[in-house]
């Protein structure tokens, strides 16, 4: 009987463990992910406010797509270089 209860606790006491692992293991999941949106979203924003800048500088000065194309690649290499750095950040934890 004593070694019954015993190994009720050994298995409690296991499944306890194997609960929290899971627990912690699906946290680090939703970071990562979380992460990943923050990073692609960050792209995105630099791209569109290049791209929107770009317009409105065409709009104004009439100097046709110029403007857009300059300052879409732009914010692309400000986009890109941001994600690197984030990227450095989050793999150096």
């Amino acid at each position: 009987m004593v070694n019954q209860n015993h190994d009720d606790d050994a298995l409690a006491r296991r499944i306890a463990a194997a609960r929290q692992a899971e627990a912690s293991s699906r946290d680090g999941k939703k970071r990562e992910e979380s992460q990943g949106w923050s990073i692609a979203l960050e792209f995105v924003g630099a791209m569109l406010v290049g791209g929107f800048l770009g317009w409105f500088i065409d709009k104004q000065a009439g100097t046709g797509p110029w403007g857009l194309i300059l300052l879409l690649l732009l914010g692309f290499a400000a986009g890109l270089r941001s994600v690197m750095r984030q990227q450095k950040k989050f793999d150096g934890k």
